[in-house]
């Protein structure tokens, strides 16, 4: 699994996918933080981490996209198959190879507090359990976006698709207001990551939230190993 971590990691700095998202990445964090921070005299984060979310959304499938995607179409797929490793550690090598970066970018927050801290007392509690929040959201739309990857051999598509995905999440709770049949409404408030994602940034730590983000990330890890398996099989 580390050889796999490592290769993905090298795939990522040795192209122009890193540099690209973490630009994007810092870019935007830097706008809303001068926003809702500086040019407003605030110590608070919130409003910066509450904003990235939409940010995350259509910035992780770009990370993602060709996990498995590209593996596939230049068929060095087979040979990953046939690797002397289970399926499971492939799929988290390189589902951690996203994380990684993913978590990288992530570090700007805390510099951002560090700036802070020198002209105002920064809420390090919400400050660092939002942090926890956006890794955990990071974590289960990586999960969900290696699962896209997985299942073309298109890039393009595979980016597209999780997009697509990343509008119907931020959509959710305008989808909400819309229907009127209150068992629809209740499903789609229970799986709305923007609920969970929201407690965080209020400074609040939840194990139900904790426990959602996790388990959206082991089930969608679990499906791509399942898919692998059937593709190796077949």
């Amino acid at each position: 699994m580390s050889a796999i971590l490592k290769r993905e990691l090298g795939a990522y700095f040795n192209s122009a996918t890193a540099y690209v998202v973490m630009a994007v990445f810092f870019f935007f964090s830097g706008l809303f933080f001068n926003f809702y921070c500086i040019s407003n005299n605030s110590s608070s984060l919130s409003y910066v981490f509450g904003n990235m979310f939409y940010i995350v959304l259509f910035l992780i499938p770009i990370i993602t996209m060709k996990t498995f995607a590209e593996e596939k179409k230049q068929k060095s797929d087979q040979a990953l198959l046939t690797a002397p490793t289970s399926l499971t550690e492939i799929v988290l090598g390189k589902f951690l190879g996203a994380f990684v970066l993913f978590a990288i970018c992530c570090c700007i927050f805390l510099v951002y507090a560090v700036v802070i801290s020198f002209f105002a007392s920064p809420e390090w509690s919400v400050i660092l359990c939002t942090f926890l929040g956006m890794l955990l959201l990071g974590g289960s739309l990586i999960a969900v976006n290696v699962f896209i990857s997985v299942m073309t051999e298109s890039m393009v598509i595979a980016a597209v698709i999780g997009m697509g995905a990343g509008l119907v999440i931020s959509m959710t709770n305008y989808l909400i207001s819309l229907i009127s049949v209150e068992w629809i409404t209740n499903i789609l408030n229970k799986i709305n990551f923007l609920n969970y994602y929201e407690n965080f940034t209020y400074g609040i730590l939840s194990i139900v939230d904790v426990v959602f983000f996790l388990s959206v990330t082991a089930l969608f890890l679990f499906f791509t190993v399942r898919v692998l398996e059937k593709r190796r099989w077949s």
